[in-house]
C-alpha cells in the first residue's frame, strides 16, 4: 500500500486482454507514466446505439483523468446526471518491429485503457484546476505563464473527469518473434526504434521581440 492505496489496480473482466495476457500491466506507476508522457488520447462513448472515438487532450491528476471538450460536442451533451459510460486509450509507440516473415510484423508499444463513467465537472474550481493540469500536462510551467480564462471562455470550455478504477496497460517491447525456421532467411530483422523529439520554438509572428523564450521550453521534452 502507499498512501492507502495499493500499487496496483485490480484486474477486472474488462481490463484482462484477450490475448497476450502477459503484455498486461496494473501498476499504477506504469499507468500513470504512459498516461503522462501521451499528449493525445482517445475517448470512446456510444452516441444513438453507435460507437464514437474521439481524439482529445488530458491530464491526470492524482487518479482522476481529465478530458477536455467543448460545451457542444457529442460526450459533454450526452453526460447526463448518471455520467457517461466511456472508454479512454492512450498510446505511445516506441519503434517499428521488423520480422523476417510478415506475420511477426509488430511494434514496440506502451498503452492505457481506462474504462468507467465519465462526469460533467460543473465545480468552477474543480474545472479551473483541471484547465491548468491541462496546460502543464502539454508543457510543465505553462498554466502560470498564461492569462487564465475569462466567464465567457470558462462557460464555452467543458471538462470531464474520469476515475482511474478499471485500469491496464499493455506493454510490447524488444525484437522480432520470428519462426525457428524463419531465422536463416536473408531478411534484414530488428527494432526501429522511434521517439517524439521536440524541434526550435518557433515565435508567434506578432510576439514582441522583447518577451524571451521561457525556460521550460529551451530543452522541452515529454516526461518518460
Amino acid at each position: 500500500m502507499v498512501g492507502g492505496k495499493s500499487v496496483s489496480y485490480a484486474p477486472t473482466p474488462q481490463t484482462t486482454p484477450t490475448r497476450y495476457r502477459e503484455r498486461a500491466r496494473y501498476d499504477r506507476e506504469v499507468v500513470h507514466r504512459i498516461l503522462d508522457e501521451a499528449l493525445i488520447c482517445h475517448l470512446g462513448y456510444a452516441r444513438d446505439g453507435h460507437p464514437v472515438v474521439l481524439p482529445t487532450t488530458h491530464a491526470r491528476v492524482d487518479e482522476t483523468l481529465y478530458l477536455h471538450g467543448s460545451t457542444g460536442s457529442g460526450p459533454v451533451l450526452a453526460a447526463g446526471p448518471a455520467g457517461l459510460p466511456v472508454c479512454v486509450t492512450a498510446t505511445l509507440v516506441d519503434g517499428l518491429v521488423l520480422a523476417r516473415s510478415a506475420l511477426h510484423h509488430s511494434m514496440a508499444y506502451r498503452s492505457v485503457v481506462v474504462i468507467g463513467s465519465a462526469r460533467l465537472v460543473d465545480d468552477e474550481g474543480e474545472k479551473r484546476l483541471a484547465l491548468a493540469a491541462l496546460l502543464d500536462h502539454v508543457a510543465p510551467g505553462r498554466a502560470a505563464d498564461t492569462r487564465p480564462p475569462n466567464r465567457r471562455e470558462l462557460a464555452a470550455t467543458a471538462v470531464l473527469a474520469l476515475d482511474l478504477v478499471e485500469v491496464s496497460a499493455k506493454i510490447r517491447a524488444g525484437g522480432p518473434a520470428d519462426d525457428a525456421e524463419d531465422l536463416a532467411l536473408p531478411h534484414w530483422a530488428g527494432v526501429v526504434p522511434l521517439s517524439l523529439v521536440a524541434g526550435r520554438p518557433e515565435p508567434a509572428a506578432d510576439l514582441d521581440p522583447a518577451v524571451a523564450l521561457p525556460s521550460y521550453l529551451e530543452s522541452y521534452r515529454r516526461p518518460r
